[in-house]
């Protein structure tokens, strides 16, 4: 049973129903065979390391009433099933698929009964790949933890042989409520100056909730009588001093779409580019890798605000969390990270001055830096009050739509492994990082490094940033447009992007019919009549489609009947006319010879007079 540290707490603090404290990483991997199963492979690594690594088997137990930090405890129901999953993409199995997976699982809570931990296996990838999302709480491990545990995870060599075997574990049983109070008076009681301000911090709320502004006034004095009785160390004093010399930002940074309270669900997206163009603009520009990254998450930030007009006219403000490990930690599973806010050159529209400001602003934030000693870090988050730190999240929560925060977004470059890595026999491709967002702050750019690879990972707001796509390739887009501002020459041509599957074509609605009349509605048939007329329904459609054919083909007949019988009429009526020429020929025939004779009868007649 071992107490979290503050800073480790903290992360279990930052939660709400919409805001989450764990971290993820998303691996790519080739298979090494057709017949290769990725589930079995996964399984049984993960499972012969869980008595070897302690934040696989250990989970949280909380103090009653938030008096003091949690506890780890070896989990005495551990699963290894409920760790560890699969699921497949539909075909075609694109990018976006991929990704909108992975943006579902990142917006569900832990479980906190179980070990801090998940692990998915993605099949149906559409280039024949597999994917491995890890899940791990920001409580169990930092980003530089995150790298060590993914070279524990993998091999240097297709064949090399796994190294570690099955060890027997016991779980823990849980503590009760009683026994973790007892635990909390024996930690308080070896630190009685953070007791009383502890008790009176509570004195005070509740009294200023009350409205008993006496009472709160009281604990107030008390608090201060404590410190001047108390009196500090040398360490706190000069601490003090150095604390003193910091100018850490406290006026709000300019807003932005993305500045907003958030809700449960995310985005993903990721792009990739190579390393060595990365280095070939650091020397071309004169900064670090580090500089060319910040400048090039500026570049795309100011684009993609420009296409909306939404570009504020102050520089954005970006917090970069900062390794402060020393390598000599006792217990590497524990967080050793720190921060800088830093400005980011939005408003400079020459990409090369970008990379000049980002190195100044990156200088002089890590001079602010090295005026607190790491140790005093870790020292000043174990003496915060649960209570207080957890009432802090919620006041912020609150505000965030009425108030900015001193930063607009986290950026986060972690350096990965050089080498190429394998899971057993599988070469590892990218790997690509999903980290979180909070109240305030709906956006997350990290990157990380691997072998020759440097890999984006966005994650927004569902809503806040709709086309996270967009904004993900704005920032293989800057690299371009360093390039092309710098002179330098491509090391490695930039690879297109992976197939997206894109937004699917909503069906459009059927448009409403008019309701008919309760008087000319039918009465409802009962269930069995219904079923019995859905039944009959093909037969009688086919019996109407048979009887429309018969009329058809008897329309038809009937047509060439009448154009038979018109053709019939017609040669009647032309031998009809044909007999009545006929008889007028006939008939002139008769008058003309009736002519002749009447002639021959006057030629006699007059013949006969002579």
């Amino acid at each position: 049973m071992k107490q979290l540290s503050g800073l480790d707490a903290s992360f279990l603090y930052m939660e709400t129903p919409n805001t989450y404290g764990h971290v993820n990483g998303l691996a790519i991997y080739e298979r090494p065979s057709p017949d290769f199963d990725p589930y079995a492979a996964v399984y049984q690594r993960f499972g012969s390391l869980v008595g070897h690594l302690e934040p696989f088997r250990r989970r949280v137990v909380e103090v009653p009433f938030g008096l003091d930090h949690p506890y780890w405890i070896d989990d005495p129901n551990f699963d290894l099933d409920f760790h560890v999953r699969q699921i497949g993409l539909a075909p075609p199995g694109a990018a976006d698929q991929l990704a909108e997976q992975v943006a579902r699982i990142i917006g569900r809570p832990m479980d906190r009964s179980r070990p801090l931990w998940e692990v998915y296996v993605i099949e149906g990838l559409g280039d024949g790949r597999w994917a491995l999302l890890t899940k791990t709480h920001h409580a169990t491990i930092d980003g530089a933890a995150g790298v060590m545990m993914l070279k524990l995870m993998t091999d240097e060599s297709a064949d090399a042989p796994w190294p570690y075997e099955p060890v027997a574990w016991e779980g823990e049983p849980l503590p009760t409520d009683s026994e973790l109070l007892k635990r909390t008076v024996n930690h308080l009681l070896t630190n009685p100056v953070k007791a009383a301000r502890l008790s009176l911090k509570m004195v005070r709320n509740f009294a200023d909730a009350a409205g008993l502004s006496s009472v709160s006034g009281i604990a107030v004095r008390s608090r201060d009588l404590i410190t001047s009785t108390a009196g500090r160390s040398e360490q706190a004093t000069a601490l003090s001093e150095q604390v003193k010399r910091i100018t850490m930002p406290l006026t709000p940074a300019p807003p932005t779409p993305w500045n907003k309270s958030v809700g449960p669900d995310r985005r993903f997206a990721m792009r990739s580019t190579a390393l060595a163009n990365i280095k070939q603009l650091k020397d071309a520009t004169g900064g670090t890798v580090n500089d060319v990254v910040m400048a090039i998450c500026a570049g795309a930030l100011r684009e993609y605000l420009l296409r909306r007009d939404a570009l504020p006219d102050e520089p954005l403000r970006a917090m970069v969390p900062v390794s402060v490990r020393t390598g000599m930690e006792e217990d590497p599973w524990t967080n050793r990270v720190s921060a800088i806010i830093a400005e980011l050159p939005t408003n400079c529209d020459d990409p090369i001055e970008r990379v000049a400001r980002c190195r100044a602003a990156m200088h002089e934030a890590k001079q602010q830096l090295d005026l607190v000693p790491a140790d005093a870090i870790m020292q000043a988050t174990d003496a915060a009050s649960p209570v207080i730190a957890t009432a802090a999240v919620r006041l912020i929560a609150r505000l965030s739509d009425r108030i900015n925060l001193p930063i607009n977004v986290v950026i986060s470059n972690v350096p990965g492994p050089r080498e190429e890595l394998y899971f057993a026999g599988a070469k590892l491709d990218h790997y690509i990082p999903v980290s979180t967002i909070s109240n305030g702050v709906g956006l997350n750019i990290t990157v990380h490094s691997y072998g020759d690879k440097l890999d984006f990972g966005l994650v927004a707001d569902r809503e806040l940033v709709p086309d996270l796509w967009e904004l993900v390739d704005l920032h293989i887009d800057e690299v371009a447009r360093l390039f092309e501002a710098s002179g330098a020459e491509w090391v490695v041509p930039q690879r297109a992007p992976a197939q997206r599957r894109g937004a699917m074509k909503q069906i459009a609605p059927k448009q409403p019919t008019a309701k008919k009349s309760s008087a000319n509605k039918p009465a409802k048939q009962p269930a069995a009549k219904q079923a019995s007329a859905r039944k009959a329904a093909p037969s009688k459609a086919a019996k109407q489609a048979s009887a429309k054919k018969s009329s058809a083909s008897m329309a038809a007949k009937q047509a060439s009947a009448k154009k038979s019988s018109a053709s019939k009429a017609a040669k009647q009526a032309s031998a009809e006319k044909s007999s009545a020429s006929k008889a007028a020929k006939q008939a002139s025939a008769k008058k003309s010879s009736a002519s002749k004779a009447a002639k021959q009868a006057s030629a006699k007649k007059s013949a006969g007079a002579g």
